[in-house]
């Protein structure tokens, strides 16, 4: 039955989207600008995540008219992109929609046979960089598949059209390595959060997990990773490739990943910076935690507390908030000149003297822990780009539900029974 459902989603979409084959493509960004405009307020969450991602961006800095104006765009760009799925599935000439800037940087070392890493981001439509790519060479690139197999299937029939061939991500480096001996290219699309890497970026301003997966290829076959650019102009796509960047195999491999590493991402994130609008921000790029340990209502990566003066630090020991959210952005909001026992723990402490101080035009909190009795909070923040707004009763209520023994247990006990999943923190 479910399968049918999968199924049936897929051909009404197909039906539905058919039509565009016909459309210009200006057109087509002209309908997605649209769409983009109606979903930006349909999607709640996604909203949310844009919002709050584009304000946490601190290499950014952007004023809150600013976040507002690139998240909506954010989210025209991706509605541009779904509706051309469509015309690419009929489209025979890509050469006409996009082109490369500077196509020889990687094109020589292809004609000596030498295998290149592409190192690619969720910039305009991601999808032109392989589809254009195998017009002058050939080469694999990494897909993740969808739960609608028959949507996913769709979708690799256009991938592949131009000759390319999709992998799956457990396959990568095996693939990845037979591939560039061969003298092909290995894309890989490098901007997403990665919570289980050790290794840690400053990406836009904030750290951010990254697979290494790039460079580990790079070093263990001698390739260079090139960046691989995208950007939307006057209804068609332009294409940058950096220089090579070459493995240094007289380095330690740790060593060389990093510094190849923190390369690769500066690139890109000069790149997004040129036109922020154009890059994947319902992404959670800055994600930490593993959903193995911690449940998903719970699981984000800007935490902000809220106290007033009779808090006592002593029934509420706010370290064990570093403890759960180790990684995560911890935000304080204080009242002035109250002493807190830990404030070494936090990113940021922002004091208040009147409570209207507290009613923050502030978009980086996607969840607030209030521990003052000033209930109208919850309401306000959660129109900005909270996901959840706790109060304490709301902490005893989730522990009960997740196996609370009730037996008489400290606070950070049941903050943890009710953040934390069984076998991880308790």
């Amino acid at each position: 039955m479910h399968i049918k459902k999968e199924k049936l989603a897929f051909y009404a979409m197909f039906f539905f989207t058919s039509c565009f084959r016909f459309f210009p493509i200006k057109l087509i960004h002209l309908l997605g600008k649209s769409l983009g405009f109606f979903l930006y307020f349909i999607l709640k969450n996604f909203r949310k995540r844009t919002l709050s991602n584009l304000a946490l961006a601190k290499g950014l800095s952007l004023s809150n008219k600013q976040i507002k104006k690139i998240a909506l765009k954010s989210f025209q760009n991706l509605a541009i992109n779904c509706l051309e799925y469509s015309k690419f599935y009929f489209l025979k000439d890509f050469n006409k929609l996009v082109s490369c800037e500077n196509p020889d940087t990687a094109e020589k070392l292809y004609q000596k046979g030498q295998g290149i890493i592409f190192f690619c981001a969720h910039q305009s439509n991601w999808e032109v960089l392989f589809l254009d790519g195998n017009i002058r060479m050939k080469g694999i690139a990494i897909g993740k598949p969808f739960k609608n197999k028959s949507l996913y299937k769709w979708i690799l029939s256009i991938r592949e059209k131009t000759g390319g061939k999709i992998v799956e991500p457990k396959d990568a480096i095996k693939v990845g390595l037979k591939s560039l001996r061969k003298g092909l290219f290995f894309g890989i699309l490098c901007d997403q959060g990665m919570p289980e890497s050790n290794y840690v970026y400053p990406f836009l301003g904030r750290n951010a997990k990254s697979s290494t997966a790039p460079a580990l290829l790079a070093y263990k076959t001698n390739c260079p990773i090139i960046v691989a650019t995208t950007k939307r102009k006057a209804g068609k796509y332009l294409i940058h490739y950096s220089d090579p960047i070459w493995p240094n195999l007289s380095n330690p491999i740790d060593k060389d990943i990093k510094r190849m590493m923190d390369k690769s991402l500066y690139l890109i994130e000069e790149s997004i910076k040129k036109t922020p609008s154009e890059w994947l921000w319902q992404h959670n790029r800055w994600k930490t935690q593993s959903p193995k340990n911690i449940y998903r209502k719970f699981r984000h990566d800007s935490i902000c507390i809220i106290i007033d003066k009779t808090f006592n630090e002593d029934t509420y020991p706010l370290s064990v908030f570093r403890e759960i959210y180790a990684d995560d952005h911890l935000h304080l909001i204080s009242p002035k000149d109250y002493p807190i026992k830990c404030a070494n723990i936090f990113n940021e402490i922002i004091n208040y003297k009147k409570k209207e101080e507290l009613f923050r035009y502030d978009y980086r909190f996607k969840i607030i822990y209030n521990f003052t009795k000033i209930k109208s909070l919850k309401r306000h923040y959660l129109k900005l780009s909270s996901f959840e707004v706790l109060s304490i009763n709301d902490i005893y209520k989730y522990a009960m539900l997740h196996s609370f023994s009730g037996k008489n247990l400290s606070f950070p006990d049941i903050l943890k029974r009710a953040v934390c999943r069984p076998n991880t923190l308790w």
